[in-house]
């Protein structure tokens, strides 16, 4: 089959599109045709690689999979071969050790489709029966596929880890990533005032029209002096920040006392200075938050099915094209999702 592949950590050259071995399901595992895979920022951290990844060479990523069961493993009931589905990202989760430890942990087996085994940026794809959801047929395979893992991401982040409320403020810093665009709609959904930090015009209209109540074009205004401005110095009651390094430290600022900032990513990198005295002084919480349960997995898909959240995609490519396609994420070219199509 072919897929986009790396054999060597590296960055954008070393992505490579050919011919790899044909993935066989094992018990209760079933052979998917990947009819639509979407990219995330995840990909990228991994093709570049970090101490302790040890990864199967070649190597190919993609969390966001839809597409049809194509053959079914040993062991296998309530699946048939032709059935349109989605894939939750999240293998091998353990409910009962998510109950028994808190909503706060994740499970010991964890393991992200993509990141930690090979994924969908692929023709085919072998899965466990437990990460599957049927897909309504009114819905298409590349709106299934766009919003997965960062809506899941979004929605442990914003509604279990940081336990928003209706009537709270929310600032999102950035408005063109997949979690970030995701992150409005949530927010929205649950009564919260939303206030967004865009990079340019084109991204803060995209943005307000996802719904955010106030738009700063950071382009155009210091946003950290806005924020305080606009809530009469007191500040917001939860950040999302997934940039890191270059805006840790006005997110901050921005916050309210007894607030929380909430985390999921570091665009800008990992390693950030901060300084402590914010962290006492306003009682912030850092919050660290990374995908989420299999029944998170389910209640967002619900949520999409149903039409009260909405994927945002900025452009379908073929699965070829893909070098292309992680250039123009590495270089934040897009607004939501960028679609893989083998």
């Amino acid at each position: 089959m072919k897929a986009l592949y790396f054999e060597q950590h590296g960055e954008l050259d070393v992505v490579k599109y050919g011919d790899v071995p044909n993935p066989e399901p094992g018990p209760g595992e079933v052979l998917i045709r990947v009819r639509a895979c979407a990219l995330n920022f995840l990909d990228i951290w991994v093709r570049r690689g970090w101490p302790g990844l040890n990864l199967e060479m070649p190597h190919w990523c993609g969390a966001d999979v839809a597409g049809e069961i194509d053959g079914i493993g040993p062991d296998v009931s309530g699946w048939q071969v032709g059935q349109r589905v989605v894939v939750d990202p999240g293998i091998n989760l353990s409910e009962d050790e998510y109950t028994r430890r808190g909503e706060s942990s994740v499970s010991s087996d964890y393991h992200v489709l993509g990141e930690h085994m090979r994924g969908g940026a692929a023709e085919y794809l072998k899965v466990p029966t437990g990460n599957l959801a049927a897909i309504p047929d009114e819905n298409d395979f590349v709106d299934a596929a766009a919003p997965i893992l960062v809506t899941l991401t979004a929605w442990r982040m914003l509604m279990h880890r940081a336990a928003l409320r209706a009537g709270e403020s929310v600032l999102v810093v950035g408005a063109g990533g997949g979690v970030n665009s995701m992150a409005i709609q949530i927010a929205k959904l649950a009564g919260a005032s939303v206030y967004v930090v865009a990079a340019n015009p084109e991204k803060s209209e995209r943005a307000r029209q996802l719904g955010a109540d106030v738009v700063l074009d950071r382009s155009q205004v210091n946003w950290g002096k806005e924020i305080n401005k606009l809530t009469a110095k007191r500040g917001v009651d939860v950040v999302v920040d997934n940039v890191g390094k270059a805006t840790i430290t006005t997110s901050m600022q921005a916050v309210a006392r007894g607030g929380r900032i909430v985390i999921v990513g570091n665009t800008s990198g990992p390693q950030a200075e901060i300084d402590i005295r914010f962290i006492f002084a306003k009682q912030i919480s850092l919050i660290g938050s990374t995908m989420g349960s299999h029944q998170d997995f389910h209640d967002v898909m619900n949520l999409l099915w149903s039409g009260r959240l909405k994927p945002v995609i900025h452009r379908v490519m073929a699965l070829s094209e893909g070098r292309e396609a992680y250039r123009m994420l590495e270089a934040g070219q897009q607004f939501g999702k960028i679609v893989l199509t083998p």
